[in-house]
């Protein structure tokens, strides 16, 4: 440690400390962004889904206004998760607090640096208390020692690391539009019927009245509206028959059981995940939420080598949780790793990954996920058989349709993978910064340079 680096108790340290604890705001499902406990996580504010009413903001936030900048942390379960609050205007719920540095002393960035590294980590380890689920005092929270070093040091310091995370972000941010992207493509060829609309329109065939409006957005589109290739466009049908299952539907699409399009649906292995890095990667429920997984979060397990094979997880796998809170959830595999799958996930296998594809993102949808649940009802502790996840009722394309389909989204997929494997490579080397920055071990000029090694 240099001697221009201080230590002092957090307390010392902050311009406010805003803490919200012991209060529960009614909640709403839209208005003022609500920050929870569950939201903070590797670094950052996950998406948004709960919020609270515009109306109610001033009488709410009466102990302190967060303001852009500030870092937010989660007191209790889990403990010691960090992010920094972006310009929009939020209310804070409970097990979350938060903390703005004095000016000129303390830099918010650098703070959510410092409250993240493992010395201040270990500190709040060791100040909890709880047994099953562990939180800290704010009181004990204010004793925490902080180490840092002169202001403009911080400044350079945080530029470093925020220059990593800010890049990590942006591939986030690149990711989401390319898979709203993909999705917004499903739902036009898939749900919405636009190519066999176009066709029905051009060759003067009746348009179902339930499609109507669909036919008239797309009349008033006039030339703005793009058509496919001739060699795509002509594969769709120009008309569209009733059926008593799905309503209005292209001719010559096929209406099926998602089971019936399967090569095979299996459970998974019953293991526990390993404490060491030993064997494939683990895949469990609590691992996939929104549609994702993130693998390098993903624990291992040791299996035999004929349990590897049966287990393991290929390209174009579904997986769906089939018991809690979390049924129906489910995860499309791109690229996946060397990983096998835990027993309370269903895994749908199918023959051509263009169907698979089409699947995954059909189990996306609202419709999917109402017939979830309607499927278990209004159980406490839901649980659905793989019969069950497997006999909701989808509208299959021809195989070369759902082919043409799939090339396109392949190419989304591969830079959302590219840009994945990019942010993993940035975020270790951030972590590999963190804690040699914090402590002086690595000076600014040294960890400047890996930075621009990684981005040239």
């Amino acid at each position: 440690m240099t001697n221009e680096w201080i230590e002092k108790p957090l307390e010392d340290c902050m311009a406010a400390i805003i803490d919200y604890r012991g209060k529960t705001p009614k909640k709403t499902k839209s208005g003022i962004p609500l920050i929870t406990a569950k939201i903070i996580k590797n670094g950052a504010i996950q998406p948004i889904t709960e919020y609270i009413n515009a109306d109610d903001y001033k009488s709410w936030m009466r102990r302190g206004t967060p303001l852009p900048g500030d870092v937010v942390m989660t007191t209790e379960a889990p403990l010691g998760e960090v992010a920094q609050l972006d310009d929009r205007i939020v209310a804070l719920a409970q097990r979350v607090i938060t903390l703005r540095g004095k000016k000129n002393i303390l830099d918010n960035r650098f703070l959510k640096y410092l409250m993240s590294s493992s010395y201040v980590q270990h500190q709040l380890d060791g100040r909890g208390t709880g047994t099953t689920v562990k939180g800290i005092k704010q009181s004990e929270l204010r004793r925490i020692i902080l180490r840092f070093p002169s202001y403009l040091k911080q400044k350079s310091i945080a530029h470093i690391l925020g220059t990593l995370d800010d890049k990590i972000d942006l591939n986030r941010r690149m990711n989401a539009t390319l898979e709203a992207m993909a999705q917004a493509l499903f739902k036009s060829w898939f749900v919405d019927f636009d190519p066999v609309i176009d066709n029905a329109l051009a060759a003067g065939q009746p348009i179902p009245e339930p499609l109507q409006p669909r036919a008239a957005a797309r009349q008033a589109l006039g030339e703005r509206r793009k058509p496919l290739p001739d060699e795509i466009q002509q594969q769709f049908p120009s008309r569209f028959v009733f059926s008593e299952e799905m309503g209005w539907v292209p001719e010559g699409w096929g209406i099926n059981q998602i089971k019936e399009k399967t090569k095979s649906i299996e459970y998974g292995l019953t293991t526990s995940a390993s404490e060491h890095p030993i064997g494939p990667r683990f895949l469990r429920i609590t691992d996939i939420r929104g549609g994702k997984v993130y693998w390098d979060s993903v624990p291992y397990c040791k299996v035999s080598d004929s349990e590897f094979t049966k287990y393991r997880i290929n390209e174009g796998d579904i997986f769906v949780a089939r018991t809690g809170a979390s049924t129906g959830e489910n995860i499309y595999v791109n690229d996946p790793p060397k990983a096998v799958f835990a027993s309370y996930l269903v895994r749908f296998a199918f023959k051509d990954l263009s169907i698979s594809r089409i699947v995954g993102m059909y189990m996306r949808t609202k419709a999917y996920f109402s017939y979830i649940s309607r499927s278990v009802g209004g159980s406490a502790q839901p649980n659905a058989s793989a019969q069950v996840l497997a006999s909701s009722i989808m509208i299959f394309p021809p195989i070369q349709i759902a082919n043409e389909f799939y090339k396109i989204i392949s190419l989304y997929d591969l830079k959302i993978t590219k840009n994945e494997k990019e942010s993993t490579t940035l975020a270790n080397l951030r972590d590999t910064l963190l804690p040699k920055l914090l402590s002086g071990q690595v000076r600014v000029p040294e960890a400047e340079k890996l930075v621009e090694k990684v981005f040239s």
